[in-house]
């Protein structure tokens, strides 16, 4: 099972996680992160490294995010891999 990014990370976008993916499977657009679920390796190495608790295993995603799994799914292939932490667009 791949993990997801889900709403907590929208308009959110801290990139804690993005550095502890050995596989770099993180992308990103202008408000939100997400995993491509065919390079995830379910290391679970980025869950604990997201301050909003936005990234779960796909059959953790609580009930009302399930539409992030397939939205990862679709959007990640699309856009540029990130794996360099960046300022949020969220201040801490």
């Amino acid at each position: 099972m791949a993990y997801v990014v889900t709403e907590p990370c929208l308009k959110c976008k801290y990139t804690d996680c993005v550095e502890v993916c050995p596989v770099d499977c993180f992308h990103e657009d202008e408000t939100i992160l997400y995993i491509d679920p065919d390079e995830c390796i379910d290391c679970a190495a980025c869950v604990p490294e997201c301050p909003v608790e936005a990234i779960f295993e796909e059959d953790d995603v609580p009930e009302k995010w399930r539409d992030y799994i397939q939205l990862n799914a679709e959007k990640a292939p699309g856009l540029p891999v990130i794996m360099e932490r960046k300022e949020p667009l969220v201040k801490d």
